[in-house]
This record gives structure tokens, sequence and C-alpha cells, in this order.
């Protein structure tokens, strides 16, 4: 008997995206065991359970009985991890959006920003700190993206780590997952000349963007393209899982980041055009 159906499930088509990274991941690892069986588990099921338990926030315990046992989501989370074969299935479908927005698949501008997120009762102290200047205690959770605002790298750092510990590190994932086509990099005043240093030495321009002194008496006012990372930022948040830190590995907590940018992009490939743009081109 086939079970409801959850918001969070992969449709089929949706599913057909991500088919393929993830049987050619399985035929890899089979070729590799000792034993060369396949595995019973359903990985389409699989992928509803992390999309679920993200969406939620639930403990791996409390997943529903009708999805796998938590034990086999756990372990595939993990050994997807492990592999990173996450943040290639989100590298994939970042460059068919961007494709499909009519871009080149790598960009010549990103935007890097931080932000502290408090952590859970039971978050290891030791990959957690205090963020002096929010007042936040957790870890620091920093973000490179596009102008679409898509995810190219994640770091999760104790909240206590200066911004260029962030900043220098996503440089470098951007450097290598945007090639020699990243130029220019946009941050915030947090970041200071270390981030700027590191990015002359891997060829990217970094400029920071300094805030309108008209401004601060409006309280938050959108600031010209590095915008798109604070709305992520808050797209994030509709993942209960990413709210707090809950994970005691901070790649656990930067997997989930990739997992819900999955989630966001399988649903924004597959949804249909809306009706006045379908309208616009058709004018065209």
């Amino acid at each position: 008997m086939e079970r409801p159906d959850y918001p969070s499930d992969v449709t089929d088509e949706q599913w057909e995206l991500l088919k393929p990274m993830i049987e050619s991941w399985k035929q890899g690892r089979v070729a590799r065991s000792a034993t060369g069986h396949p595995g019973s588990c359903d990985l389409r099921e699989v992928v509803n359970a992390i999309f679920y338990q993200n969406r939620t926030g639930c403990q791996w315990r409390y997943l529903p009985h009708d999805l796998p046992a938590w034990s086999a989501v756990f372990y595939y989370f993990t050994l997807w991890r492990q592999d990173g074969l996450d943040q290639r299935i989100q590298e994939l479908l970042r460059c068919q959006v961007r494709e499909r927005a009519k871009r080149l698949e790598d960009p010549s501008l990103v935007v890097i920003d931080t932000q502290s997120v408090r952590a859970a009762a039971g978050v290891p102290k030791t990959t957690t700190g205090l963020d002096a200047n929010k007042k936040t205690p957790g870890r620091k959770r920093g973000l490179v993206v596009d102008v679409l605002g898509l995810i190219i790298g994640v770091v999760v750092l104790a909240a206590s780590a200066h911004d260029n510990a962030a900043g220098t590190a996503l440089l470098t994932q951007a450097a290598e997952r945007c090639g020699n086509r990243l130029e220019k990099a946009l941050v915030d005043q947090g970041f200071k000349d270390e981030t700027v240093i590191h990015g002359a030495l891997l060829g990217i321009t970094v400029e920071t963007v300094v805030r309108n002194p008209d401004d601060k008496a409006k309280g938050f006012v959108p600031q010209p393209k590095r915008w798109v990372v604070e709305q992520v930022n808050g797209t994030l948040m509709l993942h209960r899982r990413l709210v707090r830190e809950y994970d005691h590995r901070p790649d656990t907590a930067a997997s989930r980041v990739y997992w819900a940018a999955t989630a966001n992009m399988t649903r924004r490939l597959t949804a249909p055009s809306p009706a006045w743009r379908d309208e616009i081109v058709a004018a065209a």
C-alpha cells in the first residue's frame, strides 16, 4: 500500500533530476564494496526523508514510520556527506538553473555574508562560541551566492570566529567551483583586509559595500546586489532544521544547507512558468 505524500516529497519530475546522479553514485559504491550488493533501500524515499526532516526540524528518531528507518536515512545522509554527493548534486542543479535563466554556468560576481545561528542544547561547546558583535551564542554560517541567489559555497564555524575566517574559506570554495570566470565578490564591512588580500591572491576583487549614512536612521535598507544573500538566508529559515544549529558536526550542518538548496532548485526547475511571463514571451 502506497503512503500518502508529504508536502516535502519530490515529484516524479523532480526525481528525474536527482535520479541519474544518485544512481551513478550507487553504481560506483557497489563496485567498491566488498560484497557487491546494491542494497534494498529505496533511495528516492531516503531523499524524501532528508527533505522532510529539513523542513519540519524533527529528530532522527522522530521520522515517520512510513519513511525508511531513521538509521538507514542517517546512514545514507552521512555517506553522501562524506562522499561529497550532496555538494555535487547541488552544483549540477545550480548550473541547470543558471542555464535556464539564460546565463553562463559560472558567475563572474558573487556575494558573501555570514549569519550567526543559536546552537541547541547538546551541541558540543568545542564547535560553538559567542558572536561578540551580535551577542549570539552558537555557530556562524557563511554563504557565497550568485546574483540569482544560488548557493555556491557554505562554511559553518563557531560564532566566535571572525568574518575573515569565513570569508577566506568561502572565497576558496568559490574559486574552485567557478574557475577563472569569477572576477568580483561583494562583502559587507565585517570583512577586513585579510579577506581582501586572500581574494587578490585568488585573482578575485573583493569589494566592500558601505552602507549609506543616510540609511542608518531608516533601519534595514536593502543594498544593491548584496541584498540577494540576505534573501537566501531568509529562505533557508523556511527549513526548520536550519533555524537553530542542532547537528553536532559543522560539516553536517553545512550538508543540510546543500540539501535545502537542492530542494529549492528542484522546485525551481520543475515549476511551470507564470502565466504573465508566457504572455510576455508570446507577445515578443
